[in-house]
């Protein structure tokens, strides 16, 4: 993202954002961390006798890896770190705010069909449970809609910030 001057007091949205951001990486490391054991428990059952093989690792690996993948992807796009192809390397500062606005868009678009399609995933799930562990299936599903609202937000807030750029700032 392009650097922008850090206001000495940032306003009440920029803090809920960035203890957002913050809780998100908490999570990420979390989830990351515990799916090791589930992980580790099916590699030791498989290849020795030590411990009986457990059924419901798989699904807690899966239900975990779904969400290390949403969290990962939320905080990606906070970090402005999904990969970008510099078509025109010698842009201005305002041109290259344009052109990160509109990938900002296009981020937004993804994150609206997130939202909608994740909310009707997320009411087809609601009342069902897991075959093996019999975890309640919204869990894994309310996922896919989390992850569009957070990009929104911290999309949006992207698109002020590169609009201030396009707007004010010299080249």
């Amino acid at each position: 993202m392009t650097e922008l001057p850090i206001a000495a007091s940032p306003s009440l949205w920029r803090r809920v954002t960035a203890l957002y951001a913050k809780l998100l990486e908490i999570l990420l490391g979390a989830c990351v961390g515990i799916l090791v054991i589930p992980v580790t428990l099916q590699i030791v059952s498989r290849y020795t006798p030590l411990i009986p093989s457990y059924i419901w690792t798989e699904e807690m690996a899966r239900f975990l890896f779904v969400w290390t993948i949403m969290i990962g992807a939320m905080v990606g796009v906070r970090e402005a770190q999904h990969f970008e192809v510099d078509v025109w390397p010698n842009l201005s500062r305002r041109s290259e705010a344009l052109v990160r606005i509109l990938a900002r868009l296009g981020i937004l678009a993804l994150a609206l069909v997130f939202v909608w399609a994740g909310l009707e995933f997320t009411r087809f799930a609601w009342n069902r449970t897991s075959e093996l562990a019999d975890l309640p299936l919204w869990l894994i599903h309310v996922a896919w809609p989390v992850a569009g609202f957070t990009w929104i937000a911290f999309a949006g807030e992207q698109i002020v910030d590169e609009a201030r750029i396009l707007i004010g700032a010299k080249q």
